[in-house]
């Protein structure tokens, strides 16, 4: 009788794990990345716990296995047996899942300290979403200045920047608005993109590309640096074709420039000052023949002085 009831238990469990394994089996890297993508941060996370009360009870079912293979005096190893075990357990996939996976929730205020670990709650402060995403914002952070590749958080970062993604400009306006003691700066071909992305310019290729039509007329840019508080590059357009020195400096942090500028948004929503290097005279101190101080004087293009920060004032 045990017998009959062992089979039909093992039955039942190779049914479930069928059912259960094949589509965890097919899943991939950049199935993972679109979920994120399309779905956001709340449902990918509220899928992580579902497989994890899955996994537990998968165990539970093992573990009954297990007792009735010791009745039929077969010795097999020993997969759980108390409460908290099984607690320490769930908290360790927990941790390992909130590592391996995440979503953008990073906010323009936040972000910058969840990515460095920190956080004003407890251990389940922000929901299970906030426990997931923290050390995934550090990784992506991590990935955006340069430090590392971030693990699977950095290339969810490099993947939702390629497409212009909320995740990615949250990221990239933590670090552009963060002290750069804590956050770091962005430099490089990274930062390029970076800034095409927090500008909202990659989302807009992306979106005349899907519906066929032009493409909007977007500067090229180079030699950026985010972070302080500050964007500094060159732009090269149609009105620049030599290109020209550029300053943006976030509306929240600094007082309003003087001369001309413009306010732009970025993604995030952030306002950011605009300036551009304007005509200015380069003087350049020589010996005349006399033995009198002489200047050579030439017309360049020079960024106006940099705003003040509003707390120093």
């Amino acid at each position: 009788m045990k017998i009959k009831k062992f089979i039909i238990l093992l039955i039942a469990v190779a049914i479930i794990a069928v059912l259960c394994t094949t589509a965890t089996y097919a899943i991939t890297e950049n199935e993972v990345k679109n979920a994120i993508a399309d779905y956001g941060r709340e449902s990918v996370s509220g899928n992580i716990l579902v497989w994890f009360m899955c996994a537990v009870a998968f165990l539970k079912i093992a573990q009954k296995l297990e007792s009735i293979l010791g009745s039929l005096g077969i010795n097999v190893g020993q997969t759980g047996g108390s409460l908290m075990a099984e607690l320490l357990i769930a908290s360790k996939a927990i941790s390992a899942g909130r590592k391996a996976l995440g979503s953008g929730g990073a906010s323009a205020s936040g972000g910058a300290n969840g990515a460095n670990g920190s956080s004003g709650g407890g251990f389940m402060s922000g929901g299970l979403a906030g426990v997931i995403s923290k050390p995934f914002n550090k990784g992506a952070m991590q990935n955006a200045t340069g430090e590392s590749d971030g693990g699977i958080g950095g290339k969810i970062f490099e993947s939702s920047m390629e497409k212009g993604g909320d995740f990615a400009n949250n990221i990239i306006g933590s670090i552009a608005k963060g002290k750069i003691s804590s956050t770091g700066t962005m430099q490089g071909e990274n930062a390029v993109k970076a800034f095409n992305s927090y500008m909202g310019y990659t989302a807009q290729q992306i979106s005349f590309a899907n519906n066929g039509g032009a493409p909007p007329d977007i500067p090229a840019v180079s030699n950026i640096e985010i972070g302080g508080g500050r964007i500094m590059g060159m732009e090269t357009s149609a009105d620049n074709p030599d290109g020209i020195q550029f300053g943006m400096y976030n509306a929240d942090q600094y007082m309003t420039p003087e001369g001309q500028y413009s306010t732009v948004n970025a993604a995030d929503g952030s306002k950011w000052y605009k300036q551009y290097a304007q005509d200015a005279v380069d003087k350049t101190p020589y010996m005349a023949p006399d033995g009198s101080i002489a200047y050579n004087e030439a017309l360049i293009k020079k960024l106006p002085e940099m705003p003040r920060r509003k707390e120093r004032v």
